[in-house]
Formats: C-alpha cells, structure tokens, sequence
C-alpha cells in the first residue's frame, strides 16, 4: 500500500505494507472531547483518566530537539507508550517487497526507545503507588510553556489507607542539550511514613508493537545490548549499542537527597538496568526530595569510554549548575523565545492557549538539534518511525526562519550534511546532481513505495526553497558559503537534468508525484515545477553572488544559463476552458469522485484501492492550492480565488497538512470566516486528537501551521524575493491579534485589529516593508495603516462530511 503520509492514518511502517489499525483511524465529523483548562501559557489536566493515557503522554512530551521524553509518569506505570528517544538514533530493519526492483531503498530505518531515565518509583509502606490503585484523592499536570516544565502534583490514598501528597517537576534542557532533570517530592499526610523510592535507568522496555510486521517487531524488540554498567555512590552509567545500525548510547544519572534525618541508600547497575534505592521513615509535615539528573550520548564513531565521559562529565556540569539554576536558565531561553515568536489575539481564549502550545512544541521539536533534523513527530512518540519528511522544509522552518533562526539554520546544515549521500540517491537512478529522501533518519531513503516516495522529487526542491528563503531571511553569508550555495547547485543540477524542454520550448518534469498523494506518477506537477522553477532560480543568485564557491563546485557559465533557460520556460498547465489551472497536466479531464457514496469512507486510503483513486479528481492534500499560497508571485489574485473555489470541494484533507494550507489561501482570497474554521482544524489537530491517532506522536507541522495561518493568513505575510510585504485583515471571530518576526537583524510586531494595522521596530536596524502594496521604512516610529473591507463572495463547500473542524 502506498506512503500514508499526509497524516491522519500514520501508522504504516515499511510502506510496502499497511499496518493502519482500523480502529485508530479519522472519523470526520467525530471529535472526542477535550478536557483541558483554558489558560494562554499552560496545559492543565485535571482528574485521572486512564483511557487518556496515551493522548497525555504525547501532549504533555519534553524535547529540545536533541533529547525527547514522552510525558510518562515517574513511577513508570500505567503507561501506554513508554518513549525516551535521541535525535537520530535509529535501527536499520529489512523493507519487505513482494516483487525487488533496481533502486529499491533495502533497508528501513526505526526510531528507537532508548533507556528510560524518567522513572522514580514509589512504595508507600510497601504498597507500590499506582494511580489505577487505591484512590486519587486530587491529580494534576501541568505543561508550563513560559518555563519549560512539566509540573505533576496528586494527593493519593493507597490500598491500605495512607495517604501523601506527590509533586513532581521534569524538564528537558534547553540550554545544556544532554540534560534531563526531574525534582520529586512525597509528603506524607495525616501520619509517619515508611517510603522507598527507586530512581532507574531502564533500557529495553516492553512496547507496543505496532501492526503486523515481523521485521519491524524484531527491530523494536530489545533492540539494545549492552555494553557496560557500572554505579559508585549515587551515580550510575549505562552504555548500550544497536544490533545493525552501529550506535551506541551513553546514559547516566546522579542524584541529591533532601529529607529530615537519615534514609538508607543502595545502588546498583547490571545490563538493562541501574537503579538507586532511598528508603526513609518521614514524618508527617516532612518531605522526601529527590532531585535527579540524566544526561545522554550518542555515536556512531566514538568508543565506549569515550561516550562515558561524554555524559559523566554533562552529570558533573547539570549537578554543579543545580536545579534551580537549570529551572532559571529554562524559562530565560523561553522568554527570549517568546519575545521573537509570541501570536496574542483576542477573541477566542481556548484558540490563544492552542497557539501557544503549537509554537512551544514546534520550538521543542527543533530548538537543540544541532545539524539533527526536525522528524514529523518531533521527539514525541513513535509515529512515522521517526522519520523527516518534507514537512520540516516546508511547514516548520518557514516559522522557525522568521523566530528562531538559528534553528533552522542547523536543520539545513543537516541536509547538507546528507548531500553525499542524496548525490549517491540521484546517481543510481541515473540522475545528475542531489535527489534527497521521502523519508529518512540519518539521509538515506527509507520509503519503499515508489509512486509516493521516489517520484515525490519535490522534496528535493522544498529543501532548495527552504535554503533560499533562510538565506534572504538572514543574511547568513557563513551559511551560504559553506552550505547554501552546494545545496542550491545540486539541487538545480538534478532539476536542470530530470526535466527536458519539448518541441515547444516549454519545460517539463514528468513522471512525478505531488504534495497530493491520490494523484501519483504524472506530468507537469504545478506544485513541483513552481519550486523547482523557484530552486533554479535560487541557484542562479547565489552563484552570481558567491562566484569563487561556485567556481569549487565546477559550475560553469552554461550550466547558470541553462538553469535560466529551464525557470523561464517552466510548464505551468492552466485549463482556459474551465478558466483555472491544472493541478498536474489533465487532472481537469480526470473523471469526478463520487463524494456521496464516500461519505461514510473516510480516509479514502483505507477503503478504496489508488488504482481508482489515480484516476479521479480527488485530492488528498492540499497541493496546488498550497502553490497558490507558497509560490504567490505566479499568480493574480483571481487565479488565486479560481484555483481555491474549484479544489478547495474536491479536497478531503485525508491529511493534517491540509487545513493550515488552506486557511491561507482561503484568508487571502477574501473567505475569512473560512480560514478562521481551516486554521482551528490545524491548531486544534492534536489538542482535541481530531485524527484520533496522538498517541503515536504530535502532529509537528500541524502545530506550526498555527504561525502560518496567523502570520502569512490573517497577517498577510509573504516574502518573495526578500521583500517583506503584509495585507493584514481579521477574521469576525477575532477582535485582535499581534504578532512577532526576526527579519535579518531586525525586530518587529504587527498589531491588527479590524480597521488598521500597527507595525513596531523592536529593536535593529530600519526595514523596508510594505501594507497592501505601499511601500514604507519601519524605523523608531511605529507606523498605522489602515485595512480595507474584504471583498469576496460566498466561499465554495467542502466535500460532503468533510467540512472543516467547527467547536461548540
């Protein structure tokens, strides 16, 4: 079965195969309650429920892009889906096939669970506390987005009647990479108390498995060996290797203890696990404080030893820092965060909360990556089995280019660091230049299934696009030179050479498969030729600007007149009879979809073989109405509404990347309350688990459509050709909004409301900007513009039972 990527059934692993579980699949028109507070800077669950385990434990997920946990709770159980994961460190298993190929990727890639140092476990008179047991008296959680925790508290009575209170506080590094620390607190109540608690390194804990491969179920089961174990004091180490992948993992924790009088402590380390035992008779009015740190290392190349080092020497550091000062150092990297990215609106509380926490996991997802790449899921479950798609180039970076810069610099130093091996990619299917992976960990193409995977050569552009835009953006000349410019020629390389000019002089680029993944192996893709046409484009600048690099990389004056010659004549298929472009060339003489009859049969995917679904004008996920959007410069206004009025009712968004792209469009072409209705579909996607599937893992690029949707849709933003223009204009459910962007060196924040538009220098240099196509300089003084009346029509209808996500 082909890449269900796109979203919303995400559970196949090994592409060649469906694994999607029926019953974990989108149901549209069913959404299952939520339960959260309402507050702009929390996420607070209150109560115990255990049928929301799973959902909790991805929502309430710690990462700094190098290190992720799962919001487990410390004592370890319940637990649905345990999930300590490295950026990058991954183990190879077998692709099956029913027929091999030449050029069929042979191995697949799986993010591993690496040894859990998250898990403190509590006796309470030799009753082991368990939230399933006994009784919960009060239990919260609360995931604090402007100080970078996880905070836990629960009154809890056992089985035998005593009762303690449990506060707990975790978090996840921001400013010391390898760090977790977590601050564990019992208090005894109404009594004197005889507790234990076990603070462990676990590694090899049992997980689900997900569907019905044996390879990737023996890729997930015990899929660390160990290497060594040792403990003195209250530190232990534990150092694990992959099977076939070659990585090797250092953990190690420490701990300090503070309770009134003595406790009696052991240690011990041996294989999977280590553990440090504190057992004490507390009084009541007391606590029992455990403050406990863990550090993580990873390689392919250095020893054993080594990696030992590594992360006792970060466990000396996080201890010598303390936790206060790491909780301090947590919230100030946040308050510079926010300071560059914060949305505020008015209007709609429940909607300020979810874009907050969209943008907090999206930093999460990509902040310490350090030349890592920025998975679908973030570090937050298992989902994909890791893997980055195009998502990161084209949903991710365009929030973190204009907020957190440098993060999305490291991310395409990641790619280019892959570029030897998305050469050797091109090479074997007979290609000149760079052709990057569908799906990947580590570089190598992990997709199996060649229609959505190999023909989806976009990818390749997205990632061109993704480097031109930072690079306009930014200014970062370090980057280009060693970096930007070689990504851009290969990329232009491949293009220049997948493609040919016809009879006519046009050019084309065949055989291709879209962002749409019902619509596969066809010719002249807008989407793909569009940024292509954008890629060469991009190459032939920063050749000219960086002559002596180009000169390195054997780029000679006919291969840059070329390029040219292939982005001036690019394909663009437009149908002048129904007066609207083609998403591929002849998708408008396609035979129509029967939206009635499928009306109850949602995702298609799973209930209509792709050899039916190819052959009609039905779309997955927004394609060219996403290019409409991404490359706006090629077309007016009215091509613009056009394209959005006839696919908008053929889009079933069997896809999360969908909604934010089109409640962009919809914003600009007039359909206000529409993209208002598109844009909560996209920020509510994991908040309110609309695809009933967050338990695998956060939606990443869902969550940063809540920047697009409020910074290019209601904000108006686009950049082409580095010119920052806005056309700002509010939808009826919102009163207000503001927003922040770092452009190059300046600092600035856009206040809309429904009549004008305030734009403030922060802090930098004076920037040129324009407000619906005037041209000003932002400078000390703020400047106010005012916002015309909207002029559209009535917008189109989705198709039937695919309306857009509407709360009570």
């Amino acid at each position: 079965m082909a890449e269900t990527h796109g979203e919303l059934t995400h559970t196949t692993h090994g592409d060649t195969a469906s694994h999607t579980d029926p019953t974990n699949v989108p149901h549209h028109g069913i959404h299952p309650v939520h339960g959260f507070d309402v507050n702009p800077w929390q996420l607070c669950w209150r109560g115990m429920d255990i049928d929301m385990i799973g959902r909790t434990e991805t929502l309430f997920a710690l990462s700094n892009g190098h290190i992720g946990l799962r919001g487990t709770f410390e004592e370890g159980e319940p637990v649905e889906q345990p999930g300590t994961y490295l950026n990058g460190f991954y183990e190879l298993r077998d692709l099956p096939y029913a027929e091999s190929g030449y050029g069929y990727p042979e191995a697949g890639q799986t993010v591993v669970n690496v040894t859990d140092g998250k898990v403190i476990r509590l006796l309470v008179e030799d009753e082991p506390m368990d939230l399933r047991y006994g009784r919960t008296v009060d239990h919260e959680r609360v995931l604090d987005f402007r100080v970078g925790t996880l905070r836990r508290s629960t009154l809890w009575t056992s089985p035998t009647g005593r009762t303690v209170r449990i506060k707990s506080e975790r978090l996840v590094s921001f400013t010391k990479r390898t760090i977790v620390a977590t601050r564990y607190e019992v208090e005894p109540i109404g009594e004197d108390m005889k507790l234990v608690l076990q603070s462990d390194l676990l590694t090899n804990e049992p997980v689900p498995l997900p569907g019905n491969d044996p390879r990737l179920a023996a890729a997930l089961d015990n899929p660390l060996v160990s290497a060594l174990a040792d403990c003195e004091g209250s530190s232990a180490v534990l150092v694990h290797h992959t099977k076939r992948s070659g990585l090797t993992v250092a953990t190690a924790m420490d701990h300090e203890l503070d309770l009134p009088g003595n406790a009696e402590t052991t240690i011990r380390a041996d294989g999977d696990l280590a553990r440090m035992t504190v057992a004490a008779t507390v009084p009541q009015g007391s606590k029992l404080v455990l403050t406990k740190y863990v550090a993580y290392g990873w390689s392919a190349r250095r020893s054993v030893p080594a990696l030992r080092s590594q992360v006792e020497a970060a466990l000396a550091m996080a201890g010598e820092t303390g936790w206060d000062a790491l909780k301090a150092e947590q919230a100030e990297y946040l308050d510079e965060f926010w300071r560059d990215a914060d949305i505020e609106i008015d209007g709609d509380p429940e909607l300020q909360q979810a874009i907050r926490f969209s943008l907090f996991h999206v930093l999460q997802a990509g902040a310490r990556g350090q030349t890592r790449s920025i998975p679908a899921k973030g570090l937050t479950g298992p989902g994909y089995d890791g893997h980055t798609f195009w998502d990161t180039e084209s949903f991710v970076l365009p929030m973190l280019t204009y907020t957190v810069p440098a993060a999305a610099g490291e991310e395409l130093r990641w790619r280019h660091a892959t570029l030897d091996k998305a050469k050797a990619r091109a090479a074997e299917l007979a290609q000149e230049g760079a052709m990057f992976p569908w799906r990947t960990i580590d570089g190598d193409e992990c997709s199996g299934y060649w229609p959505a995977g190999t023909a989806g050569v976009h990818v390749s552009a997205d990632i061109a696009n993704a480097t031109g835009r930072y690079l306009r953006a930014t200014n970062d000349e370090a980057f280009e030179v060693e970096c930007g410019v070689e990504l851009l020629v290969e990329v232009a390389r491949f293009f220049a050479g997948f493609g040919h000019h016809d009879v006519d002089g046009n050019f084309r680029i065949d055989g291709v498969t879209g962002p749409d993944e019902y619509t596969a192996i066809i010719n002249n893709n807008v989407f793909t030729n569009l940024a292509a046409q954008q890629a060469l484009r991009d190459a032939v600048t920063v050749v000219h600007r960086q002559p002596a690099v180009a000169r390195e990389l054997g780029v000679t004056d006919e291969e840059v007149e070329h390029w040219t010659s292939c982005a001036d004549h690019m394909s663009i298929p437009y149908d002048s009879a129904a007066g609207v472009h083609q998403q591929c060339e002849a998708f408008t003489l396609l035979d129509e979809w029967d939206f009635e009859s499928s009306r109850d049969r949602y995702p298609l995917l799973l209930n209509y073989p792709y050899f039916d679904l190819y052959r009609k004008q039905v779309v997955k996920q927004a394609d060219l109405v996403f290019a409409s959007y991404l490359f706006g410069d090629s077309f007016t206004l009215d091509e613009k509404r056009a394209i959005f009025d006839y696919y908008y009712p053929i889009t079933v968004r069997d896809s999360s990347l969908s909604a934010c792209c089109e409640a962009v469009a919809a914003a600009e072409v007039g359909y206000l309350d529409l993209a208002y209705d598109l844009m909560c579909e996209s920020v509510f996607t994991d908040l309110h688990d609309l695809h009933n599937n967050v338990s695998s893992g956060l939606h990443i690029a869902a969550l940063a459509g809540a920047w697009t949707d409020c910074v290019a849709g209601f904000g108006g933003m686009r950049d082409f050709g580095g010119n920052i223009t806005f056309a700002p204009h509010l939808p009826s459910r919102l009163n207000y909004m503001s927003f922040r962007m770092v452009v190059r060196e300046s600092r600035i924040v856009v206040a809309i409301d429904k009549e004008q538009a305030t734009y403030r220098l922060l802090d930098g240099p004076p920037i040129e900007l324009a407000h619906y196509g005037e041209n000003f300089t932002l400078s000390d003084t703020p400047v106010t513009k005012p916002i015309p009346e909207p002029t559209a029509g009535e917008p189109p209808t989705a198709p039937v039972a695919c309306e857009p996500y509407r709360r009570e």
